[in-house]
């Protein structure tokens, strides 16, 4: 096949994708948005879900964010982290079933 007739992605635009994942190619990332997944928590829930410090936790989301793979809310005193990212289910959808997904009892 001719490379003239293949579907290719603008090297700009995968450039900005192997940042993004960049980012997300660290385990503590990668179980944060596999929890981010399944509901919003707070830093203090997902840094104690990784065993991390608050504010190492709190740099990992804040370089997630801004690859605008999510966003905080505030309620009350409390902020919570969302996934806003839709490919993103499908990429830990690939990691899970290449890596395995356990089942970890609350």
């Amino acid at each position: 096949m001719s490379v003239n007739k293949l579907k290719l992605t603008e090297l700009d635009a995968l450039g900005q994708a192997a940042e993004c994942l960049k980012i997300l190619a660290h385990p503590h990332r990668l179980r944060m948005i596999q929890m981010l997944l399944q509901a919003d928590f707070t830093v203090g829930e997902l840094a104690e879900a990784c065993g991390l410090p608050s504010a190492m936790a709190s740099e990992h989301l804040r370089l997630m964010q801004r690859c605008g793979f999510l966003v905080s809310e505030k309620d009350g005193r409390q902020v919570f982290y969302r996934v806003v990212e839709p490919h993103l289910k499908n990429i830990l959808g690939c990691i899970e079933e290449r890596f395995g997904a356990a089942i970890v009892p609350n």
